[in-house]
């Protein structure tokens, strides 16, 4: 290998300018394990197999397409859904009229989870996270003058995707669109709710049984419809770094492509529609060449299956901007994060993108902030000038070392991966789930450490005062919904619905296609969660076993443990005193999967000197008070993350009491408006802490209140 001509002089003037130091010393080792030098050269691109590629060829690297963005820019796809579907239409509307190009549909918890708005396990979650649909009739009003044969709609959803999907296309009938001209996207991406955000309903093996049947209809009756779109964005936000994004999303897809193989299924009749969803981060350089290797891997992956359709071997992606990195504190500093990350995806060639509101870190976004998150990506593709190039940054030295450093990383999970048997006996043996988690836990401590800064959270604070402005979805949606509810049921014919829901059933248990079955029910007017049952009958609802890595947050401190000792020290002291540690439930009720939050503070809980039990997901506030009671804790740790926590919270304390737990405290952190904490307090809860909180400063906090109590 020759060096580059002035290698040397650049060392030597480094050196000098470093006061005799190596550049070395420079070099960063990045979350993923790669290692990053100040200087790049086109020696470093030397053997490199991605490297001289062209954009639309394979291996697909610096784009799917061989014009890119200077013949179509990427489809600006806002996901949103909220309170009733009128509301929600209301809201999808203007942001058509305003620019926004394709729709892209949140659902509540509820819904995800196969419930039916007047279920009791759903008290907290109805039009909270998204919007709720129980029925055709829900989603023939969320759609209302919107044309569905010319807009393009994609669907986050997963555990209900057959009453929702079939909902869709009844809907589209009933608007006079048959379902060969619809086009856009259903999620159906089962794995990674296992993985990371704990949407599902029933088991993994007939799970990947509804997707192959999903796969199998849309693939015979709605030839432009994606079938598929394997996501990695929630294990980012779960804290997975770039690297295990990569190879876990990766690893989803080629289960899915065995499973519709193992059908009878041609390869190019369903790889062409399956497509990919990736988030994006504030690592700007790395995220860029994430998108580029995912391209390279994936067809390196479906290679090796004799597609003759070259669309079968391209990766195509929707991103979204990330919901973690935005702060409470300073949130007006969200507008830049969501501005670099929609740069970073944009200049690593997405096909369609989501930019986030500034005020998602305290609630659901409104009017004024949502204008401001579509308008960064209209900016972008109006005003920057970067749609004239295709992948601009393509021979970038560090880009394409970055790259390399993803596919070489990426590629040997992979491998991993297919050791164990695939991604489905990994997700069983937990593999994947204590990475991500192992992840999250570093990245938290060494945000708390001030090692990684987050701008006005641990470096540049400013006293402010917080977002007045937040949108709240009240309990008067669920009221309204059970009215919806009883209304449909009044009018249906109800011999038709139960008809059609045995005959789901039945093709359950035996043979048939599940999409078609649940077609049927809707039309007859089943809701979602009726359909839902309908197969839990043979299927089971699926529980996770709750399990937490320990010594991770600890570790990432080193030698620097002077504020772990003492936090131990506290705890032990207290031990001395009261005969047994300090004893924490972590709970997540509601039916919110996103346990990120609640799994990070009780890893660092028990590695401080806690003893931490953690609750099942899914929880009542009475089984939590009933746990509690019998673990005989100190305090109930609430983490919200969907709006619930003035429902869910209140309820949680009136069941300790009632349950002769007064004793037992509880505090609440997550994603809570500093408007809720004087009701959280007025409660009975006696402490708050709100995104972005310090865990020590949490652990210090709960400390004091058990010191209080305990005299």
């Amino acid at each position: 290998m020759t060096d580059h001509p002035q290698k040397q002089k650049w060392t030597d003037l480094a050196t000098k300018q470093l006061k005799g130091k190596s550049p070395d010393t420079l070099d960063w080792m990045t979350p993923e394990g790669i290692r990053v030098k100040p200087l790049y050269t086109a020696e470093d691109l030397e053997g490199m197999e991605h490297v001289n590629t062209l954009p639309g060829i394979a291996p697909f690297v610096r784009g799917p397409m061989a014009t890119m963005y200077s013949g179509r820019p990427w489809t600006i796809r806002q996901y949103a859904g909220f309170s009733t579907a009128r509301e929600s239409n209301e809201f999808y509307r203007k942001n058509l009229a305003a620019g926004q190009k394709g729709l892209s549909v949140a659902f509540d918890l509820a819904t995800h989870r196969g419930y039916d708005s007047d279920h009791p396990r759903v008290v907290g979650d109805i039009g909270k996270a998204g919007v709720a649909v129980d029925s055709v009739e829900d989603m023939k009003i969320l759609f209302d003058k919107i044309p569905l044969d010319e807009m393009s709609v994609s669907m986050t959803m997963n555990g209900a995707v057959l009453p929702i999907l079939a909902g869709y296309i009844v809907a589209a009938e009933e608007q006079g669109v048959p379902q060969e001209k619809l086009t856009g996207t259903i999620q159906n991406d089962i794995l990674k709710e296992y993985l990371t955000r704990n949407t599902y309903i029933y088991p993994p093996t007939p799970s990947m049984r509804i997707v192959s049947d999903i796969i199998g209809y849309c693939s015979k009756h709605m030839p432009k419809y994606n079938t598929v779109s394997i996501s990695g964005y929630h294990m980012m936000e779960a804290g997975a770094n770039s690297v295990l994004q990569t190879a876990f999303t990766l690893a989803d897809g080629l289960e899915y492509v065995k499973a519709a193989l193992a059908t009878g299924m041609d390869i190019d009749v369903f790889a062409p529609r399956l497509s990919f969803f990736f988030g994006i981060g504030m690592n700007f350089f790395m995220d860029i060449a994430m998108l580029r290797a995912a391209r390279f891997l994936w067809h390196e992956l479906i290679k090796p299956f004799n597609p003759k359709n070259v669309q079968s071997l391209m990766l195509r992606t929707h991103c979204q901007t990330s919901g973690w990195s935005l702060t409470q504190q300073d949130p007006y500093n969200n507008i830049i994060r969501t501005t670099l990350e929609c740069m970073s995806a944009v200049l690593g060639g997405t096909q369609s993108l989501h930019t986030n509101s500034f005020d998602e870190a305290v609630g659901l976004p409104t009017n004024f902030s949502a204008r401001i998150a579509r308008n960064t990506q209209i900016l972008v593709q109006e005003e920057s000038q970067v749609c004239h190039v295709v992948d601009p940054l393509g021979g970038s030295y560090y880009v394409e070392a970055l790259t390399d450093g993803i596919i070489s990383g990426a590629r040997k999970i992979i491998t991993e991966i297919q050791a164990l048997g695939g991604m489905a006996k990994a997700i069983e043996t937990g593999m994947p789930k204590l990475r991500i988690e192992e992840s999250a836990a570093r990245k938290q401590a060494r945000i708390d450490q001030g090692l990684d800064v987050i701008v006005g959270v641990n470096k540049y604070k400013i006293e402010e005062k917080p977002l007045e402005d937040v949108r709240e979805v009240t309990d008067a949606v669920r009221v309204e919904q059970v009215e919806r509810l009883k209304e449909l049921k009044a009018k249906r014919n109800a011999v038709e619905v139960q008809k059609a829901l045995e005959h789901i059933t039945r093709c359950a248990e035996g043979d048939g296609n599940l999409l078609e079955a649940s077609i049927l029910a809707i039309r007859a007017r089943a809701t979602v969660g009726e359909v839902s049952d309908a197969m839990e009958k043979v299927f089971g609802r699926f529980v996770a076993t709750t399990q937490c890595i320990s010594g991770v947050y600890a570790s990432e401190y080193g030698n620097n443990t002077a504020v772990i000792d003492a936090l131990r020290k506290r705890s032990q002291d207290f031990a001395d005193k009261e005969g047994r540690r300090p004893r924490i439930l972590m709970t997540k009720m509601g039916q919110d999967g996103h346990d990120r939050g609640v799994k990070v503070v009780a890893t660092a809980y028990a590695d401080l000197g806690f003893d931490v039990d953690i609750s099942p997901m899914f929880q009542t506030p009475e089984e939590t008070a009933k746990m509690a009671i019998e673990n005989d804790v100190h305090l109930v740790g609430v983490s919200s993350l969907a709006a619930g926590h003035k429902t869910l919270v209140p309820q949680l304390i009136a069941a300790l009491k009632a349950g002769g737990g007064d004793d037992i405290k509880v505090v609440v952190g997550g994603v809570i408006p500093p408007a809720d904490y004087e009701f959280l307090f007025e409660a009975g809860a006696v402490g708050v802490f709100g995104p972005g909180t310090s865990i020590i400063d949490s652990a210090n906090q709960t400390l004091n209140v058990l010191e209080k109590k305990h005299g």
